[in-house]
């Protein structure tokens, strides 16, 4: 009888009122202990509700049923496919809707709808897959910020290649603490062929130069990424490297004269189909013809086995130290050493020659830019330590 009545009213009703009794009905339906005809036509009214023309109306019953599993599934349904200020509450909060419907929402949905499902708590793999796949910029960025939600590498790698050229979407996900190597590695590729558009379209280089820089700050991202990766991560990052070509020879010796054995160990493993042990033992305890013949197995050109050698024997002498500040660098005296030794070595190619060079000049820029910041440093700890006597005083 309640509800006959107010079908009755509500058909000349104001918008806000409607939507007001409409907010109480819908709590009525989940709370209030009634018999199954009123349920069922409390229900009916509701639906019938759904055709309402004010918007403010359908809100009101979306803003009761977004967040229980006890609303009526049909009326989910029908909310979560409405205009965006109805369905952004439910799309992001109602357990009712299941995986398909999500993923079908998010390929018809508008850059809100989308954001509103990769905002959920506890988004599932598949709907993750789908906002990878076709979620705009903004989508995906909700996605990675979203604690919960289930990413696969493969969506990590899918919203790298779509929008990885796109600045914020790339700081997002180098924050994450759980990016594979070779997401980061794809994300250092993005950002170097943005480099590349902007400084050529300016004309600061031209477009060969721009791409010889570009491929250097490549190399020594790699580095850096794999000093920071784990055996796991590694492993998949140098064989990742095999797979798209830049395993080279010489960005295995960059490895090297950089102090990151690991690398240069599990590149060899994986050239030579042998274990990292293997590898490690005849390079650190069979010197001479065990290190050789390891190197003609993983394909380097003769003209570098001087090069590797007098790196290993420098390493021996001269030792490694940590990183600076986290980062893998190349270390100017055993870039020195080397290049000295190649000099006097015939087999060495003038290429190889001119890549110590570069390696040369880089470690001796990097050496002079550490010690300046430590002065500077410095000079701040002083400054600092004389104001506060000062005070004292």
């Amino acid at each position: 009888m309640i509800v006959r009545h107010f079908l009755g009213w509500v058909r000349t009703a104001p918008a806000g009122e409607r939507a007001e009794a409409t907010r109480a009905l819908a709590r009525a339906w989940l709370f209030s202990n009634m018999s199954a005809d009123d349920v069922a036509a409390t229900e009916g009214a509701l639906l019938l509700l759904l055709d309402d023309p004010s918007p403010l109306v359908r809100e009101a019953m979306a803003c009761v049923f977004a967040h229980t599993p006890d609303a009526p599934p049909a009326i989910v349904r029908a909310l979560a496919t409405d205009q965006a200020s109805v369905a952004l509450p439910v799309l992001q909060h109602s357990p009712l809707l299941i995986d398909a419907d999500l993923v079908d929402i998010v390929a018809t949905g508008s850059t809100e709808i989308q954001g509103a499902v990769a905002r959920r708590v506890g988004l599932p793999t598949p709907v993750c897959a789908a906002i990878a796949e076709v979620g705009s910029a903004e989508a995906c960025l909700a996605l990675i910020d979203n604690p919960g939600a289930q990413l696969a590498q493969m969506s990590l790698d899918r919203i790298v290649e779509r929008f990885g050229h796109v600045a914020i979407v790339r700081e997002q996900l180098l924050a994450r603490h759980d990016l594979p190597a070779t997401t980061r590695l794809a994300l250092v590729g993005k950002l170097s062929g943005a480099l590349i558009a902007f400084v050529t379209a300016r004309n600061w280089l031209d477009t060969e130069r721009a791409q010889i820089a570009a491929v250097e700050a490549c190399e020594r991202s790699t580095v850096n990424i794999a000093a920071t990766s784990r055996a796991d991560d590694l492993r998949a990052l140098v064989r990742h490297l095999r797979e798209i070509g830049q395993l080279t020879t010489g960005l295995i010796l960059r490895a090297l004269l950089s102090g990151n054995t690991d690398m240069f160990e599990y590149a060899l493993a994986e050239l030579t189909g042998l274990t990292v042990a293997r590898v490690g033992a005849i390079v650190y305890e069979q010197p001479g013809s065990g290190l050789t013949a390891l190197l003609v197995r993983a394909g380097f050109p003769a003209s570098t086995f001087g090069a590797f050698r007098a790196a290993l024997s420098a390493a021996d002498e001269i030792g490694f130290v940590g990183t600076i500040d986290g980062a893998a660098r190349l270390r100017r005296r055993m870039v020195e050493r080397v290049l000295t030794s190649c000099a006097q070595d015939e087999q060495a190619t003038e290429a190889l020659l001119m890549l110590l060079r570069r390696f040369e000049t880089e470690s001796a820029r990097e050496e002079a830019r550490v010690f300046c910041d430590e002065l500077i440093a410095a000079q701040a700890v002083q400054a600092a330590e004389g104001n506060d006597h000062l005070v004292a005083a």
